[in-house]
């Protein structure tokens, strides 16, 4: 790859510069009047502002997203997308324009300088056909917008593609439909929220003692892994606690530390993962859980719990016994949809393979069969 002699820029701020100084002045001389969406969204680490230098490296760069209305993506879209390979510049600030692949077979995109006709990234699609293909749900009618997402459809959208949706930025929407998916998709409703708090708090309390248990009998490894899930699994609760969608693994922890209050959970969560033997790890792990159950009690969403550790029945382990939280959260879940499924929660509370949450159609299926 040819790297621009050029200081790192966020990709957001590269994808507005891109709209702004190239793409809409073509678009404004050559189809006065179109109404359409600019924006940046969908996969990408500068969607979700974690992007670094380092990002540049494979499909990174002056990139940006059209949106266009059915009928004008289907008249359009293809001359609109052979104009911009035609005169856009060969260069944003520096960044080329042009991707080419190493691989015929890959269609990772690497930029690099060209004579010629720039294999750019910038997409020229219709919102609803988007949204479908991106959170797996019922196509909007033409020109229409997003359906009405019910419980089903919350449950069987990872996190991560709500985040892509969601985040990111929109410089300009004509068209209002990826605005208003936007906004209808910010957060779960209510009662999807508890219930899925309800099954976090779950999630951990069936693993809270094995800390213990696997150290004693001398499986001290499998005491570290539990210790590690454990920590993943508050990580995600303090996401939900604050409204804030989890990523996947590789931007968990960034997107943790941004949280409010995440300073004083990384002394113990830390000091779980790290630790040498078993007592420390379940000390750290109790002031962690003490912590995330006092935030939890604050947002008022139950009767208060008590948040202090206890012994796990006669067992010489310390625990909070957060099925306590479980129980209260699922005690306020009135939807009657809610209030009957088991407390297993959405897809990638559950699941975590890549390969099968990029398949919308398995995960509805899954999530259909867990009901």
């Amino acid at each position: 790859m040819t790297t621009p002699a050029r200081a790192f820029l966020p990709g957001l701020e590269l994808s507005r510069i891109l709209y702004e100084e190239a793409v809409r002045p073509i678009l404004d001389a050559d189809f006065p009047g179109l109404r359409y969406a600019a924006a940046r969204v969908g996969p990408g680490s500068e969607v979700l502002g974690f992007d670094t230098a380092r990002s540049a490296d494979h499909e990174w760069g002056p990139r940006l997203d059209l949106f266009l209305e059915p009928a004008d993506a289907s008249a359009h879209g293809e001359r609109i997308h052979r104009l911009l390979a035609e005169r856009l510049p060969k260069q944003v600030r520096g960044w080329p324009t042009h991707f080419r692949h190493a691989d015929p077979d890959d269609p990772v995109g690497h930029m690099e300088l060209t004579d010629g006709p720039v294999d750019h990234r910038v997409g020229v699609r219709e919102a609803g056909g988007w949204l479908h293909g991106q959170l797996g749900l019922r196509r909007p009618a033409p020109g229409g917008d997003l359906p009405q997402l019910t419980v089903r459809d919350w449950l069987a959208v990872p996190q991560q593609k709500l985040a892509e949706v969601t985040g990111g930025a929109v410089f300009h929407d004509g068209v209002g439909t990826l605005t208003r998916a936007r906004e209808a998709l910010a957060w779960y409703p209510d009662q999807v929220w508890r219930y899925l708090l309800a099954c976090q708090w779950q999630r951990i309390a069936q693993e809270e003692a094995f800390v213990g248990r696997c150290a004693e009998v001398g499986d001290d490894l499998g005491s570290a892994v539990v210790a590690g899930r454990s920590v993943r699994d508050l990580m995600r609760l303090c996401l939900l606690l604050e409204r804030e969608y989890a990523p996947y693994s590789k931007w968990l922890g960034s997107a943790f530390a941004r949280l409010p209050g995440a300073g004083d959970l990384l002394l113990p969560l830390r000091g779980a993962v790290t630790a040498g033997d078993h007592e420390t790890r379940e000390r750290h792990l109790c002031d962690a859980y003490e912590r995330v159950a006092a935030a939890q009690n604050r947002t008022g969403l139950t009767e208060e719990v008590d948040p202090a550790r206890r012994p796990y029945h006669g067992r010489p382990f310390q625990v909070l016994h957060a099925e306590r939280f479980a129980h209260a959260l699922a005690r306020t879940v009135t939807d009657p949809e809610l209030r009957d499924l088991p407390l297993t929660g959405a897809v990638d509370q559950w699941a975590d393979s890549t390969d099968f949450l990029g398949r919308p159609g398995a995960v509805r299926a899954a999530v259909e069969a867990l009901g």
